[in-house]
C-alpha cells in the first residue's frame, strides 16, 4: 500500500494541474491564444531559465553521469531504429510511417520530465542530465524520419540543413548549454539576478502542465484509431517494459531511474505534432497520439513507478 500511495503521489497532482488546465478552457478562463503565448513562451523562457539554473547549480565535474547519459541516448536510438524498421515493414499506408515513428519514440521529457521528478524529490535532479542524452537525439532522429517520410519532400537536403539550424538554436538546448558551462566555471550569479531567473524558473512546470490541459482537444483521439492506439501502446507500455528491466540490471536507482522511467513512458511530446504538420507528414495522426499519450500515462507512469517502487529500487 505504501509503494501504491507513494507512485498516486507522484503522478497524481501533474495530472490534476493538467486536468485543472482542461477545466479553466472550458469555463473560457482560458482559451487557444493562452495556450499557444503559453507554450510559446515556456519553450523560450521559462523552461530554459529552470534547466540553466538547475544545471548551474550541479557539480557536474564531479556529478555528470557518463554511463547515465550513454544509456540514454542508446536507448533513444534504440527505440528509434527499431520503431522505424517495424514500421516500414508492417504499415501500409506509408504516409503516416514518419508521424508513427515520431510519435512512438518521442517522449515530453523536457516538461513532464522535470514536473516528475520535482514532484517527488523538490528538484529537477538527474532531468537535465537524461535531456542531455535523449533530447537532442530527439529532434535529430525526427527531423530524418519525417524528412525521408514525409510527402513530396524533393529537397531533403535542405530540409535537413534548415532543421539543423533550428536544432542549434533551440531554446531549451540553449539554456543546457549554458548551464553547463556556468556548472563548469563555477559561475556564481549576483543575488538579484539568480532570484529574478529564478522567478521565471519556478513557473515552468506548472504553466505548462496548465496549458497542456488547456490545449487538450478529445475529438481528435477518435481520428485515426487504430495506428493511434498502437504508437501509444508503444509508447506508454513497450518501451517502458523492455528498457525498464535493462536499467535496473544496469544498477540505475532513485532519480536516475525515475528519469529514465519518464524518458520512456511520459506522453509523446506536443512539438511533434507542429514538426509532423510543417513537414508534411500526418498531423492527425501526431494529435491523435499526443491526446491519447497524455490520458493513457496517468494510469501506466503511475504503474512502472508502482513497480520500481515495490521491487525497491527508488525511495
Amino acid at each position: 500500500m505504501d509503494s501504491l500511495v507513494y507512485s498516486l503521489n507522484a503522478t497524481m497532482p501533474v495530472f490534476l494541474t493538467i486536468f485543472i488546465g482542461y477545466i479553466l478552457k472550458c469555463v473560457k478562463m482560458t482559451n487557444d491564444n493562452f495556450v499557444t503565448v503559453a507554450n510559446r513562451f515556456n519553450f523560450k523562457v521559462t523552461l530554459p531559465a529552470m534547466l540553466f539554473l538547475d544545471l548551474a547549480a550541479t557539480d557536474i565535474r564531479n556529478n555528470f553521469d557518463v554511463r547515465f547519459v550513454l544509456f540514454c541516448a542508446a536507448v533513444t536510438t534504440v527505440m528509434f531504429f527499431g520503431i522505424w524498421i517495424g514500421a516500414r515493414l508492417i504499415i501500409k499506408d506509408r504516409s503516416i510511417i514518419g508521424a508513427f515513428v515520431q510519435s512512438s519514440y518521442r517522449s515530453s521529457a523536457a516538461v513532464l520530465g522535470v514536473a516528475f521528478i520535482m514532484n517527488i524529490y523538490g528538484t529537477s535532479g538527474m532531468a537535465p542530465i537524461m535531456i542531455i542524452g535523449c533530447v537532442p537525439l530527439y529532434n535529430i532522429y525526427a527531423v530524418i524520419v519525417l524528412t525521408l517520410e514525409g510527402e513530396g519532400n524533393t529537397d531533403g537536403a535542405r530540409a535537413v540543413r534548415q532543421s539543423v539550424i533550428n536544432i542549434v538554436k533551440n531554446p531549451i538546448i540553449l539554456g543546457i548549454a549554458a548551464g553547463v558551462a556556468a556548472s563548469l566555471i563555477n559561475l556564481h550569479l549576483p543575488q538579484i539576478i539568480q532570484k529574478t531567473v529564478n522567478n521565471f524558473a519556478v513557473m515552468a512546470s506548472p504553466l505548462a502542465l496548465v496549458a497542456i490541459g488547456a490545449g487538450f482537444e478529445g475529438r481528435k483521439a477518435i481520428k485515426k484509431i487504430k495506428p493511434t492506439l498502437v504508437s501509444a501502446f508503444i509508447k506508454t507500455m513497450v518501451l517502458p517494459g523492455v528498457f525498464l528491466p535493462v536499467a535496473i540490471k544496469l544498477g540505475f536507482r532513485d532519480q536516475e531511474l525515475i528519469a529514465i522511467i519518464i524518458m520512456l513512458g511520459s506522453p509523446t511530446t506536443p512539438s511533434s505534432y507542429i514538426m509532423a504538420k510543417n513537414m508534411n507528414n500526418d498531423g492527425v495522426l501526431s494529435s491523435s497520439v499526443i491526446v491519447t499519450t497524455t490520458l493513457l500515462s496517468s494510469l501506466t507512469l503511475t504503474l512502472w513507478i508502482f513497480i520500481a517502487r515495490l521491487g525497491g529500487f527508488i525511495s
